[in-house]
């Protein structure tokens, strides 16, 4: 039986048809009160639908488990589900090489990803939302770098940020192709946010000089030690975030 809010398994279940009438019931009765969850899911439901449309007909071809849409939904939580959903499509109709018409120049692939592109998708995903539950929070202890130490015991120290007034609020776990993830988020008393945000070195075990770039709002600043890449993500025009940034320059 499923609990509420639902997890993010329970959700991948329903979009799947893994779950029982009664908890199929009990969910769908709690997305009726939260839209926003609905349509999120109502886009897992439309893109499942695309994927597996792929992989009739056509397209049939050898079952590949890490193109069924469950296992797609869960490697993308710092990523656009939609853009990689087409991604995928993308990649079936090159695999077999006969279909015409597809356009790939907006799409973005492994080796060319910016520098900690997950940790700023992570920030506009979780980092802002109030409404996504946390695997740590300061309501309940505030000793955040023992949670983050029970994940990643050889990283570097969460940094302090009380001097530009920002505080850790949350914890969300994640998870890279590479191994685990992890975001903390801060705030200061109005309510603004910045994260730092932790993962494995990228494929060939690739780690980061210092660094920063802009994306859109946020900027992101990044950085390598203990065998981690890390970056902290913020409003790039916040004075009290410009702040933040400066006290995660000083040597870690």
């Amino acid at each position: 039986m499923i609990t509420l809010p639902p997890s993010e398994r329970d959700l991948h279940a329903y979009v799947d048809h893994q779950l029982s009438d009664a908890d199929r019931l009990t969910l769908e009765t709690w997305l009726a009160a939260h839209p926003e969850q609905a349509e999120q899911i109502a886009a897992w439901q439309l893109d499942a639908q695309h994927l597996r449309a792929a992989l009739s007909g056509g397209l049939r071809m050898p079952v590949n488990p890490e193109l069924d849409p469950a296992f797609i939904r869960q490697r993308m939580r710092r990523t656009s589900y939609r853009h990689y959903a087409t991604a995928a499509v993308l990649l079936i109709a090159v695999s077999v090489g006969g279909l015409s018409g597809w356009q790939a120049r907006e799409m973005t692939f492994a080796n060319n990803v910016l520098p900690m592109a997950d940790a700023v998708q992570a920030y506009r995903m979780f980092a802002v939302n109030d409404n996504v539950a946390s695997d740590w929070s300061a309501e309940k202890t505030s000793n955040a770098q023992g949670w983050l130490d029970k994940n990643f015991s050889q990283a570097n120290r969460l940094p302090d940020l009380e001097a530009a007034g920002f505080k850790p609020v949350s914890g969300r776990l994640t998870s890279t192709e590479q191994g685990a993830a992890a975001m903390v988020v801060y705030q200061d008393g109005t309510g603004r946010k910045v994260s730092f945000y932790i993962r494995p070195p990228g494929p060939q075990n690739h780690l980061l000089p210092r660094g920063s770039r802009r994306d859109g709002e946020l900027q992101a600043d990044y950085w390598s030690g203990g065998g981690y890449n890390y970056a902290m993500v913020s409003p790039a025009d916040d004075p009290a975030a410009q702040m933040a940034r400066q006290a995660i320059r000083q040597p870690i």
